[in-house]
């Protein structure tokens, strides 16, 4: 069976999952224009409030494909650098998606797919799920936006042994690094990402939408260029109508159900 990204729905939540039991779930160009096309299908629905990412068969992903890195070292290198690219535009495609992203991860998340649970707003891992940064033991550096992630998440000496020395870690300690959200028996990871993506459906999507906004500004902005934004996006969504709905809901210890 080919690899691919399977959509489908849960209420208001597009459940996007990696098949590809045969490499463990591993990413390939294929995955990574589906990705972006389902989240151009996601930003125009308002069906869609929230995407949960998740892999087939107890494996979330195990990065990249080592038979088609290897074929590939034998074509020039532009054919690795647009493969890499369309794993980019994935991965730039889920940070400014304007609605929240889940990882649901179970088993492995290694290499790229370790990438990827990162892009992600939240993640929810399995208590047995294993996360490792694998580059460095191919004799290879980290794609899909791994190390900025890192870098921003964790202090530089966390993050360079986890680069460097590629070795496993597990949900457990990430949950205690800030890393992953929340730790969830096996199995649990999927239905708990998608209790979690419900909670965010009941809420406004221009809210969840001004702050995903805000957050990723935030590392790069200048504190008086920051509140600048959150001033204007304050006023924004004050008037817009889910403030009023929101407001006398609250008022009225009443659920709020937003537009």
């Amino acid at each position: 069976m080919p690899a691919e990204l399977k959509s489908t729905s849960q209420g208001a939540t597009m459940v996007l999952t990696i098949r590809n039991l045969e490499q463990r779930n591993a990413l390939g160009p294929e995955i990574y224009a589906a990705g972006v096309e389902a989240l151009n299908v996601a930003d125009k629905s308002p069906e869609v409030r929230t995407v949960v990412i998740t892999g087939e068969g107890g494996i979330f992903c195990a990065g990249g494909n080592l038979q088609r890195l290897q074929a590939n070292r034998q074509q020039p290198p532009e054919v690795q650098a647009q493969s890499i690219e369309g794993l980019h535009n994935w991965i730039e495609a889920i940070r400014s998606f304007p609605k929240p992203v889940i990882a649901a991860v179970e088993g492995p998340a290694a290499g790229a797919g370790f990438s990827l649970a990162l892009a992600c707003d939240l993640i929810v891992s399995a208590d047995d799920a294993v996360f490792v940064m694998a580059y460095s033991n191919v004799a290879l550096s980290p794609d899909g936006g791994g190390t900025w992630s890192l870098a921003r998440m964790l202090p530089r000496q966390l993050a360079a042994e986890l680069l460097l020395c590629g070795e496993r870690v597990g949900a457990g300690r990430l949950h205690e690094l800030g890393v992953v959200n929340r730790v969830v028996p096996r199995g649990s990871a999927l239905p708990e990402a998608l209790a979690l993506a419900e909670r965010l459906n009941d809420r406004a999507p221009n809210s969840l939408a001004s702050i995903k906004e805000l957050l990723n500004e935030a590392a790069q902005a200048p504190l008086h260029q920051q509140l600048a934004a959150e001033r204007d996006h304050f006023v924004r969504n004050l008037h817009h109508a889910n403030a009023g709905i929101g407001i006398a809901a609250f008022l009225a210890k009443d659920k709020p159900k937003y537009g």
